[in-house]
């Protein structure tokens, strides 16, 4: 029988006559890395306070580790959101005993727990160096410290790598995977749809308050209409897109890349004839990945 450390049914919440969650259904599995994806007014934010116990749904059930949401399950869940919460000038250890302590974590485990929450994030050498002089990569990693200190079951993760620079960004990526490895369970919403690919082991896209596709990554891909993406570009679009819809593909703009999806991979020396007649800066095959998926699935919402 598979684990269940969050199980959402038929979730509804409205704010007046705004319905912003409509029969919400999710289920992530234990220790594993589940993406909420969505724009913006999508439901992600109302959906993490419900579990959190922050506010009450009109409907429906939530269930942490097999228990309803309570007072109770509080404790199950730590949450780094998206903006940090530290105190600048009080260090790193002196942050995580506040929060420990507002935990209730007892003294001599809070001792344990801090230590071991600055090692998961690779911040132990900085235990006593004031936020202040933290890089913003160091700050988020405290800000997930955090949510660890009282050792939940459950951690959310609010956009972690907002803000970020690359480098920073793979080593919060390298910590989220090193979390899963011990088997933390974690649910991630990120606006970053390459940092969704690599790290969520499943996947659901949330759009007006429902979810319009779930499932790993391979499953959404059955989804696209297409195994495979060309783009092009061409001073002669017009004609690329009528001779393109002759042989069936399907036409979309991403940005401004003017691409066909087909319906069956082609090799290059069978994509150029054709195109025979137009002229061609540039042509590139591309694999389907998320951003596709969820371009697709969102765009006529």
């Amino acid at each position: 029988m598979t684990n269940l450390m969050l199980e959402i049914k038929n979730l509804n919440k409205s704010f007046g006559n705004r319905l912003v969650l409509q029969n919400l259904n999710l289920n992530i599995e234990a220790g594993t890395i589940y993406g909420l994806l969505g724009p913006n007014g999508s439901g992600k934010t109302t959906t993490i306070n419900i579990i959190c116990n922050l506010l009450q749904a009109d409907s429906g059930v939530i269930k942490i580790n097999n228990q309803p949401v309570s007072e109770i399950t509080k404790s199950w869940l730590g949450v780094a959101p998206q903006e940090n919460l530290l105190y600048k000038t009080l260090s790193c250890k002196e942050n995580l005993d506040f929060y420990a302590r507002i935990y209730g974590v007892k003294a001599k485990k809070r001792r344990q727990q801090i230590i071991a929450s600055l090692k998961a994030v690779n911040l132990l050498n900085r235990s006593l160096s004031p936020v202040e002089t933290l890089s913003g990569g160091m700050q988020r990693r405290l800000n997930i410290a955090i949510a660890l200190v009282h050792q939940p079951l459950l951690v959310i993760l609010d956009e972690p790598t907002t803000g970020l620079d690359l480098e920073a960004r793979y080593e919060i990526w390298d910590l989220i995977l090193n979390l899963k490895s011990k088997g933390i369970t974690i649910l991630l919403t990120t606006h970053l749809l390459d940092e969704a690919q690599r790290l969520c082991d499943r996947l659901a896209i949330l759009h007006s308050g429902k979810i319009l596709v779930e499932g790993t990554l391979s499953q959404l891909r059955q989804l696209f209409p297409a195994q495979e993406i060309i783009l092009i570009k061409t001073p002669q679009e017009t004609q690329a897109i009528s001779i393109a819809q002759k042989f069936g593909f399907l036409c979309r703009r991403y940005g401004t890349d003017l691409a066909f999806l087909l319906p069956q991979p082609l090799e290059l020396k069978e994509i150029f004839p054709l195109f025979d007649g137009i002229p061609l800066d540039s042509l590139t095959r591309q694999s389907i990945q998320l951003e596709h998926i969820y371009l697709e699935v969102t765009q006529n919402k």
